[in-house]
């Protein structure tokens, strides 16, 4: 969905988005709200995103469904500004800039952009998820694995015996 700058009311612009979004292989729903207002030729775009995205649990490796919903504020600016700009460190108010070409915004890829930004690092399935065995692989919330707890990493043999010197 692409958006004419030139078109956007003085009273800026409110857009409702419920659509489903394909990424890489995956398609999930996306529902937004967007205020877009021009100011200059800054566009300020606000909103709320709501979706419900599949990922992977980093600890235990099951595919699961995980909703977010998250505010979010992004500044564009024309990408001739920059080509008139010489070198210059950011500020940490230039981070939520982004740029944007012949009058026209994508509000696609601005909201990809921000779920991408918002997804966890670390996907957990619950917070209590047990993860996989380190030897065996087999899943810890399902119950305990056959491993013995025994079995020492061979390099750590000689640091055992010396800490069984010292008592």
């Amino acid at each position: 969905m692409k958006i004419i700058i030139s078109e956007i009311p003085d009273d800026g612009l409110d857009i409702e988005v419920n659509e489903t979004f394909a990424f890489d292989a995956d398609h999930f729903p996306v529902q937004a709200q967007l205020k877009i207002k021009k100011v200059g030729a800054e566009i300020v775009v606000n909103g709320n995103i709501l979706t419900a995205i599949e990922l992977q649990c980093s600890r235990c490796l099951k595919d699961f469904k995980s909703k977010f919903s998250f505010p979010f504020e992004a500044i564009f600016h024309p990408i001739a500004q920059l080509k008139e700009e010489e070198k210059h460190e950011l500020k940490v108010e230039e981070l939520d800039m982004g740029f944007y070409a012949k009058d026209e915004l994508d509000l696609f890829d601005v909201i990809k952009e921000q779920i991408m930004l918002n997804l966890p690092i670390k996907a957990l399935c619950n917070d209590f998820c047990k993860g996989i065995c380190l030897r065996c692989g087999a899943d810890l919330n399902a119950g305990d694995c056959s491993c013995s707890e025994k079995d020492i990493d061979p390099r750590l043999v000689t640091l055992k015996k010396f800490l069984n010197k010292e008592t």
